[in-house]
């Protein structure tokens, strides 16, 4: 066995003589040992095995190494295109000025790559997965190419030498064969076994596919062999079924023919039935239609196959199966699959696995080769159907789809491709035919209309398939292919494929159908209405918009003509099968008639671009009746919605209602419907139109002339905004112009208008707002003039501002005055708002702005709106507005406004007053000029004598007779009129005017009307038929029998026409007698009248009609002349008092609501005045209340609780509210100002030691090492990082008033934004959050001048006093409330920051180190306060810092604690500071480490360890005392520091300038001497210098001058002077050195505090300050020194000498700082977003960064958890003690972390539009705004994120 042998040798040489056997002309043994060798290696009952991949990879290598022979191959690329593969939630780019096909899309590195400066392109995460088109002419310009790719490779690529694939040609079709192998054999059908099995498969085919795919990768040359190989039919048929004697082949082939059986479309037992039958059988969907129609399906089950022809006659519960045989050109759509090679077998067992992601990517990876792209398109359509069929039966349908379109995408975004298989593989009929079959499988039974009898059906909206969207890749190829001009064209061209494709439509007519409720709410609530829009937005109107791009030009005609041919014939079918007549069903409601907007939306374009006549395109009167009837149903149930009639179907119904309107949709839905109605309205006869529509609005019997009448369908309260709801209808129908003859320019104006009018919008929302007007994929606005040139015309940009609230503001866009003035247009916003409240909005808005510009101050109405000219073929639309139905709606609709009759409103007027100014300013062309009036005034049976608006406006109707309920004050009336009848008429023609009334008294019944046209419409052909008689009356149709008062017939006498009555309005709107002048209408300017209230409006519409016709304008000047005051109509009616009353009730409830709202403000201002007090800068806070008081008086606090105002006592202390809180702000100070930058690439690092916080550790850590640890904790302080920081509100309480209000939150079950078990609340008064109450001291605030006054003590004395205060042993407190309460305060500070922080001593919880730890609190709150007013005390950042301190209180409560601790006399520091000690010989001793010297000592700490152990209040004699004793050895300190960075002949230099100014007199205030003293001595210790001699000649290279150490020495000291300074200011109330100048100089500030601190000495004459004058010695200078030296030269004898590099250090610390960010988003982005986790290596899902330290942490992420932690919550305890910033990668916005709580702060990037892009949904670049990063920076530093940001969640740990 010869194979056997090989197997045994090494690979690497089998391969090589395999090779140079195949290499030989004959080269038959060499094929016989290699097909051997493979049939043992890859032999697949083997299943998978690694060793099989190793021998391939050495086969194809042929004896090299595979990665050498990887790059060889390499080397004969000679692919143009990029293709790269990516899957879901890659991210890419997408730049819509290089792209053809809309699709487009760049992988990064070619992206940036490419020059794309200026385009408009955007970043986006893949949803379904894609490839890179670089290099693609066909899907992008050339111009977008990025480098690599812009240069056409293949050209100087040499030929591929022959040897080089050879093997590869050999081993290839093996390997492949073993793959399909497998595949066939794990596949088992879904129903025989569980679906995850399939994954198991997979995994373990993992690793040969992902080889396979490597192949890919290794360029063109390597792509050409795998194509050649996957597409050669003979090779398929030699290895695909395996050899005779092969058992497991024979077996393997035969699962595989299994497989193949059911994958036709019609299956194969179907076939033999001849296709009658059921027709459920292959899809389990089809049942659902079965078991939802019940027993009549069942019922015409039986004889259905006799019915097979018959269409229409089928049995609903067999799925109405489309013939395809007559229609599809190509039955084989329908058969079982056959292949002729591998790529044909792989794609149908990647369908059949549900497209593993491996497998995609690797058929998509070979695309860049021509050849194989066609085949593998070609091979795609062949199994389009199979795939739908896969598709439908998936569990996981919504990743399948993904994966589909990821292919498909790909395939049908070139046109040159998408055009050939249309010829070839009729692409497009099995597109059409797939869907109709996919649809099938949910049809039910329509239930419009007709409901037993209804034929037609339609899709069930509750199918997966619907709600699931599983259609959505099919429709998204059929949108992606109809968007190529060629494929869409032999779309339009074949009739059979429209036919078929209409009947698909229909499918969607008529769907998800609401029926309104009567009496029980609904149950359930269904949201299958999504699924309904969704399907009929992406179903069919997407593909109508894609069809509709083609059908631009004259050329197009013939394609608009069949579309609306076919559009009418399916109607038609649709009106036969849902049994429609005349009348709508009642009750019934649905928003999808996608066979009108079909049909509307080629009517409109076929009018506006392709120049065809509209009556051409439009069918018989009948038919156009009809096809109103459904649009107009759903315009009137908009407003039956919004008038609260189907309140009882729950909320959806609004949703729906929204939604149609919604701007994705509108376009597609409710503009069409309008648009239809409007050729309707211009063709059908204009009466019976208007009488349709108040019928439909069903408010016909609200149109009568009596005051009072019934209405059988609404309820009183639904009459108005059903009335509004008509009216406004028929002012958008007769003024809307979308459609009609606006360009697109305009129409996009328009929209944009409307928007910014209801609100400010930003870029982004506005964009999303205004409907796309062709294919929403495209994203290119049509017209000559884009988007955004259209916005700078009618919009201000606002940039963004922080507003103090704290809340972001985005860059808005709001309208331009001129915009307000003329172009606001309220029907336009009417139209467009989802909600009711926006068009509210946009009225105060509009109201707001003409206040402003003083037009008008009132409460204005709706601006009256010139419109664009008709189009020629809509001009019948006006005589909508001068038909004799209108007019007399309108006059009757006055005189009941004039009447004061009930359910009339201010809108409906305004409505009116549109419709007649509409009517004005559209005359109906063919009038003759006004014809004087004629005689046939007294014509009986109409109310007017023509049509025109303008002649009927004056036109007065006398009498008219109504029918009203007996009870009607009209009946009463005549009844007193009987009565007085019986006295003898006083004249006679008074009888006879009444006998004529009778006669000519005018009768009006809309219902009765438009019966009548419809029968004149219907029978125009015959005339006997027009004489139809017609009912005498409507309104008893509708009564329902038994109905209460019976109605009677009345005549009421009017006298008056409109001109009149809108004189009377006026009059009773402007409540003047004779509002109208007769010389008003000589002056009158239309144009004044623009803007304004009713008035304005009814004098702009009379001024009108005067300046249009003379006979109007005399009846003007009649009736105004007249002007007598008009008497009021119904004096004597009961109603009349009721309205009285009403008149006075409405006064009286307004002026208690005066006193009411009078007393509120009093008892407000009180409120605010005591809160201003407080919150007030001057009175710098609180406590220093006292200081305004007479002396003596103790200082009062005001609880804000319980209001009581008094002194805090030892029994009932009062307290301040306080937020406690953790902080490092202070430990990531640096030294230099410029903050550190965030790196952005693998060089740049950060480095955390230089920070304070790293140093203060580094310099307690070695001090400990040395030295005694009960003084290493008094000689440093600790809290840089995780210090205490107390911060006040400044409001104070009774601290039981406190606990009680606590209870209270405890048991308030709102949920809080904070824990009240952590005792968080917030402020009773101010709201801001706090945690603690920090108890005031009983006593004065501040003490009283003895304490304060200059003492004439000196030095010595005054040393020897403080020392003697110091042995004063602490007094132990008596046991109080108040002792009480400092003790829990102490608690809450302990537990504020966490352990690590307190403990720094050797043994934790020692008294040391709580001593350490109380002194530290007081320190980072001091050092706090000089950060936040700004680094020194002369800034003048005061008033925020000032109100925020609470120093004076906090010092008193933990001076209190630590006199619990008193200092052992032995290691006082003060006897080291002030006394010369000889007994140094005997402190050390072996055991014991020595002390820490003072030269090492932190000398701000020594400050307050001295202020906090002395018994308080303390004299400020004594306080200064301890600050000179200090200074002095601070100035110590800084000399020492100085000298150790002179250079070795500097120091020689100095100490001999010193020696010689010794002996001079002040030489102890002369730094020349001391720093010479401090030389010599310290030369004497050998280490002090050696150690540092040569890093200090790195760092002086310059030479000291005086001037420059008199500089350095100042800048030592300052830190802390300005310490000392104001701590002075917190315990005595002395002011601080005020200054105004913001950056001084060193040498001014620091004689500024020296004198401040009354350190000043004698100032030299000079002016300039010396630092040495301030010096006071209680002894001998030298001396002193002597001795604090001696401590440290005694160090370099012992094992302590490291420890000498303590002498250097420096206080001085820059402000802290966030990191430095970089300006363009992308940086940030494109280095982090792909930068994998520290911790596991994997690339984060949420990747964060740290803003303070600049760390890389995953949000939420599993990998970094610790102890159910995760590692941003982590992170921020460790680097912020629970306070932390990061910015999310990926979503560019900040979140902040503090301790429980977080909050999204917001985002510091923006975009060229001030927007943030949260998500980076938008992709849009993003730049830096430095305002918004420097109140980030702020509120850190401040600490006052918890005050600002109001939304706070508990994280739980998990972020």
């Amino acid at each position: 066995m010869m194979a056997a042998s090989l197997l045994r040798r090494d690979k690497k040489s089998t391969a090589a003589h395999l090779k140079a056997d195949l290499k030989r002309t004959d080269n038959s043994s060499g094929l016989r040992q290699l097909q051997e060798l493979l049939d043992s290696v890859l032999n697949p009952e083997r299943g998978s095995d690694p060793e099989a991949l190793e021998w391939c990879k050495w086969l194809l290598a042929g004896g090299d190494g595979f990665d050498e022979f990887c790059r060889t191959v390499r080397s004969y690329d000679n692919a143009t295109l990029c293709g790269l593969v990516w899957t879901a939630n890659f991210v890419a780019y997408r730049c819509r000025t290089c792209g053809i096909s809309p699709c487009m899309s760049l992988c990064a590195e070619c992206f940036n790559n490419g020059d794309h400066t200026g385009h408009d392109f955007n970043m986006f995460r893949s949803q379904a997965g894609g490839a890179c088109d670089c290099g693609d002419g066909n899907v992008m310009r050339e111009s977008g190419f990025c480098s690599r790719h812009r240069l056409k490779t293949g050209e100087n690529v040499p030929s591929v030498p022959r040897d080089l694939l050879l093997m590869s040609e050999m081993v290839l079709p093996r390997f492949i064969i073993t793959i399909i192998q497998y595949l066939r054999d794990g596949y088992t059908e879904p129903e025989s076994a569980a679906d995850r099995d399939l994954q198991k498969v997979l995994q373990q085919l993992e690793p040969h596919i992902s080889f396979l795919e490597e192949l890919t990768k290794m360029g063109g040359a390597m792509r050409t062999v795998l194509t050649k190989i996957l597409t050669n039919q003979q090779t398929f048929k030699e290895l695909s079924m395996g050899q005779e004697e092969n058992v497991y082949a024979k077996r393997n082939y035969e699962k595989y023919l299994s497989a193949l059986k059911s994958s036709g479309l019609v299956s194969v037992e179907e076939k033999g039935a001849g296709g009658a039958g059921a027709g459920a059988t292959d899809t389990p969907a089809g049942a659902g239609a079965l078991s939802l129609l019940g027993a009549t399906a069942a019922a015409s089950l039986e004889d259905s196959s006799k019915e097979e022809d018959q269409d229409g006659l089928q049995g609903v519960g067999q799925r109405k199966r489309v013939k395809l045989s007559s229609s599809t050109k190509d039955p084989s759509i329908m058969d079982t699959l056959k292949h002729k090679c591998f790529l044909e077998e792989l794609l149908f067992w990647t369908i059949k696995y549900e497209f593993p992601q491996k497998m995609v990517t690797f058929l998509l990876n070979m695309l860049p080769d021509q050849d194989y792209k066609i085949t593998f398109t070609k091979t795609f359509v062949q199994h389009y159907a199979f795939i739908m069929k896969t598709l439908m039966k998936s569990h996981e349908s919504d990743t399948m789809s993904n994966r589909i379109v990821h292919i498909s995408v790909q395939l049908f975004s070139n046109e040159e491709l998408a055009r050939h298989v249309t010829e070839e593989c009729q692409l497009l009929d099995i597109m059409v035919t797939v869907l109709l079959y996919m649809m099938e499988s949910c049809l039910i039974k329509s239930e419009l209309q007709d409901e037993e009898n209804n034929r037609h059906v339609v899709v069930n909206c509750g199918e997966a398939l619907l709600k699931n969207n599983t259609y959505w890749p099919l429709v998204s190829d059929f949108i992606n292919i109809l968007s190529h001009q060629s494929v869409a064209k032999r779309f339009l061209e074949d009739h059979s494929l429209l036919l078929l494709w209409m009947s698909f439509v229909s499918f969607f007519q008529g769907m998800n159908l609401n029926k309104r409720e009567l009496n029980e709410h609904v149950e359930f609530e269904s949201q299958t209405y999504y699924a309904a829009f969704a399907a009929e937005l992406e179903a069919c109107a997407q593909p109508m918009w894609g069809l509709l791009t083609h059908c631009k030009v004259k050329e197009t005609q013939e394609y608009t003509k069949t579309v609306v041919r076919y559009c009418l014939e399916t109607l038609q079918m649709w009106f036969d099968a849902i049994g429609f007549v005349d009348e709508p069903a009642l009750n019934q409601l649905t928003f999808h008639l996608p066979l009108h907007r079909y049909y509307a939306m080629f009517l409109s374009k076929g009018v506006k671009c392709q120049g065809l006549d509209l009556d051409s395109l439009l069918p018989d009167q009948e038919m156009l009746m009809k096809i109103m009837v459904h649009p107009l149903q759903i315009q009137a149930s908009l407003s039956e919605i919004h008038s609260n009639m189907w309140v009882r179907n729950g909320l959806q119904i609004k949703g729906q209602a929204m939604t149609y309107v919604q701007s994705h949709f509108c376009n597609s839905m409710i503009d069409p419907d309008i648009y239809l109605l409007q050729v309707c309205a211009s063709r059908l006869d204009p009466d019976y139109f208007i009488s349709s529509v108040f019928e439909r609005f069903k408010v016909v019997d609200l149109l009568t002339m009596a005051s009072q009448h019934q209405n059988a369908v609404l309820d009183s309260e639904q009459e108005r905004p059903m009335l509004e709801g008509a009216l406004t209808f028929l002012v958008i129908l007769s003024s809307l112009r979308i459609h009609l003859g606006m360009s697109d320019d305009e129409i996009l104006r328009a929209e944009m208008v409307s928007q910014l009018c209801m609100n400010d919008r930003t870029h982004s929302s506005l964009l999303d707002l205004i409907p796309e007007n062709p294919n929403p994929k495209s994203g290119v606005v049509p017209g000559s003039c884009s988007f955004e040139e259209m916005l700078s015309a009618v919009a201000d940009f606002k940039a963004p501002v922080f507003e103090p609230g704290g809340s972001m503001q985005q860059g808005m866009y709001t309208p331009k005055a001129e915009v307000w003035e003329k172009e606001f247009d309220p029907i336009m916003v009417i139209l467009r708002t989802v909600y009711r409240r926006d068009v509210q909005s946009a009225m105060d808005r509009y109201a707001a702005f003409l206040k402003q510009s003083g037009v008008h101050t009132g409460n204005p109405w709706p601006p009256y709106k010139e419109r664009t000219p008709l189009h020629p073929c809509y001009k019948g639309l006006v005589r909508l507005l001068h038909c004799k139905t209108l007019h007399i709606v309108i006059f009757t609709l006055l005189y009941k406004i004039w009447m004061d009759h009930q359910n009339m409103s201010e809108h409906v007027l305004c409505m009116v007053l549109y419709l007649i100014e509409l009517g004005l300013d559209n005359q109906v062309q063919d009038d003759k000029v006004e014809e004087e009036p004629c005689i046939e005034e007294h014509c009986h049976d109409s109310w007017f004598p023509g049509t025109s608006l303008l002649s009927n406006l004056h036109h007065v109707i006398n009498f008219v007779r109504v029918r009203v309920p007996e009870t009607a004050p009209e009946v009463e009336r005549k009844r007193e009129r009987e009565r007085e009848r019986e006295t003898p008429p006083s004249t006679s023609s008074e009888s006879a005017t009444f006998g004529q009334n009778l006669r000519e008294a005018q009768v009006f019944s809309l219902v009765a009307e438009r019966r009548r046209k419809f029968q004149e419409i219907i029978n125009r052909s015959n005339h006997e038929a027009s004489q139809a008689v017609r009912p005498k009356s409507s309104s008893s149709r509708w009564l329902p029998p038994g109905s209460p008062p019976q109605l009677v017939t009345e005549i009421l006498e009017i006298r008056e026409s409109m001109l009149s009555l809108l004189v009377k309005l006026h009059q009773k709107l402007s409540a003047k007698q004779n509002s109208l002048s007769l010389s008003w209408l000589a002056e009158v300017d239309p144009a004044h009248h623009a803007h304004g209230d009713g008035l304005t409006a009814i004098e702009r519409i009379l001024a009108k009609a005067s300046a249009r016709s003379r006979h109007s304008k005399r009846c003007l000047q009649e009736i105004c002349g007249k002007v007598c005051p008009p008497i009021p109509p119904k004096k004597n009616s009961p109603g009349d008092k009721k309205s009285m009353d009403k008149e006075e009730r409405r006064q009286r409830a307004r002026e208690r609501q005066q006193k009411l709202l009078a007393e509120f403000a009093s008892r407000q201002k009180s409120f605010m005045e005591t809160a201003m007090d407080v919150e007030s800068p001057e009175t710098d806070a609180v406590m220093d209340v006292g200081s305004a008081e007479p002396l003596d008086s103790e200082v009062l606090y005001d609880c804000v609780i319980c209001g009581q105002s008094g002194p805090s006592t030892e029994d009932r202390p009062t307290g301040l509210v306080v937020l406690l809180q953790a902080s490092s702000v202070l430990g990531h100070r640096c030294r230099s100002d410029t903050p550190k930058r965030l790196p952005t690439t693998d060089e740049e690092h950060i480095y955390p030691e230089d920070t304070c916080g790293a140093t203060n550790d580094v310099r307690l850590s070695l001090m400990q090492r040395y030295f005694k640890d009960s003084s290493c904790l008094q000689s440093v302080s600790v809290g840089w990082d995780g210090g205490v920081y107390v911060q006040t509100c400044g409001h104070t309480l009774h601290i039981d008033c406190h606990k009680s209000y606590m209870e209270s939150l405890r048991n308030d079950q709102v949920l809080q934004g904070f824990s009240v078990d952590k005792g968080e609340f917030t402020c009773p008064l101010c709201r801001q959050f706090a945690n603690s109450v920090l108890p005031c001291r009983p006593g004065r605030g501040i003490e009283t001048p003895a304490w304060h006054a200059p003492s004439n003590k000196s030095m010595s004395t005054l040393v020897k006093e403080v020392e003697d205060l110091q042995e004063q042993l602490g007094i132990f407190p008596a046991e109080s409330n108040l002792s009480k309460e400092m003790e829990s305060v102490i608690k809450d500070i302990k537990n504020t920051t966490q352990k690590k922080y307190m403990d720094y001593g050797k043994n934790p919880g020692s008294p040391d180190n709580d001593f350490l730890f109380m002194y530290s609190v007081a320190r980072t709150n001091l050092e706090l306060e000089l950060v936040h007013r700004g680094g020194n005390l002369c800034s003048g950042g005061a008033s925020a810092a000032a109100k925020r301190s609470c120093l004076n209180q906090l010092f008193h409560v933990l001076a209190m604690h630590m006199r619990l601790y008193s200092i052992d006399s032995a290691y006082n520091p003060w006897t080291r500071l002030t006394q010369s000690t000889h007994s140094r010989e005997t402190e050390f001793c072996d055991d014991e480490r020595p002390e820490v010297p003072m030269l090492f000592r932190d000398v701000p700490s020594l400050l307050i360890i001295f202020i906090l152990t002395m018994p308080q209040p303390l004299r400020k004699e004594h306080f200064t005392c301890v600050v000179k004793v200090l200074y002095s050895l601070q100035y110590t300190q800084a000399l020492a520091a100085l000298s150790i960075r002179f250079s070795r002949e500097e120091r020689l230099a100095w100490s001999n300038t010193g020696a010689a100014k010794k002996n001079m007199p002040n030489s102890d205030k002369s730094w020349e001497s001391l720093l010479g003293h401090v030389i010599s001595e310290l030369t004497k210790a050998k280490d002090v210098y050696d150690t540092n001699s040569e890093e200090a000649l790195m760092l002086s290279s310059s030479v000291w001058s005086p001037q420059s150490i008199e500089f350095t020495l100042q800048q030592f000291c300052l830190p802390f002077l300005r310490l000392s300074c104001l701590l002075q200011h917190h315990l005595y109330g002395d002011s601080l050195p005020g200054c105004q100048v913001h950056c001084m100089d060193v040498e001014e500030e620091f004689s500024l505090l020296t004198g401040c601190l009354s350190l000043a000495g004698s100032v030299q004459s000079s002016g300039s300050m010396s630092s040495a004058a301030g010096l006071e010695w209680n002894l001998n200078a030298f001396d002193l020194i002597n001795q604090w030296c001696s401590e440290v030269i005694d160090l370099s004898s012992s094992p302590s000498q490291q420890s000498v590099s303590l002498l250097v250090q420096d206080p001085q610390w820059a402000a802290p700082r966030l990191l430095h960010l970089p300006d363009n988003y992308n940086t940030i982005f494109q280095y982090y977003h792909r930068k994998s986790c520290t911790s596991c290596g994997k690339t984060p899902k949420d990747p964060a960064l740290c803003l303070v330290c600049g760390a890389f942490v995953c949000l939420k992420g599993h990998c970094c958890k610790q102890q159910g932690v995760c590692e941003c919550v982590l992170h921020s305890q460790h680097c912020g003690a629970a306070t932390g910033i990061f910015l999310l990668v990926n979503a560019s916005v900040i979140i902040i972390i503090r301790g429980h709580r977080f909050c999204l702060w917001g985002s510091v990037y923006l975009d060229a539009h001030g927007e943030e892009d949260r998500d980076l949904r938008r992709g849009k670049p993003l730049y830096l705004c430095e305002e918004r990063y420097r109140v980030l920076e702020q509120q850190w530093v401040s600490h006052t994120f918890d005050h600002i940001n109001k939304r706070w969640g508990p994280h739980y740990n998990g972020l």
